[in-house]
């Protein structure tokens, strides 16, 4: 081989060995740009569920259920007119008050 053909050869390696370095750089390039997009999306997918959660919250607060008051007091003052208002326990006839001696004719049974 003469010197010519001996540098062409060894150019030519050179030239093949840095081009499959080059490829092997851009496919860690590559796969380092795909971990920071998964990442970016991810934090994306999270921040947008935090966002519907807000939301949600939101809604909810601006349609809390609130009992009718007015409802409440007009039936309470209506039993009122009838008779003793009563309890959701007792009803509008109360409790006896036979059935709270404890046997003997004092209170509290002493």
């Amino acid at each position: 081989m003469s010197g010519a053909a001996t540098i062409a050869a060894v150019a030519a390696v050179a030239s093949v060995g840095a081009t499959i370095y080059n490829g092997m750089e851009q496919k860690k390039s590559a796969g380092r740009a795909a971990d920071q997009a998964e990442k970016a999306a991810n934090q994306q997918a999270a921040a947008a569920d935090k966002q519907a959660q807000q939301a949600e919250e939101g809604v909810n607060r601006a349609n809390q259920k609130k009992p009718d008051v007015m409802g409440i007091l007009s039936a309470a003052q209506q039993a009122g007119k009838a008779g003793a208002a009563g309890t959701m326990l007792t009803g509008p006839q109360g409790i006896d008050p036979s059935a709270l001696q404890l046997g003997k004719n004092t209170l509290l049974g002493q």
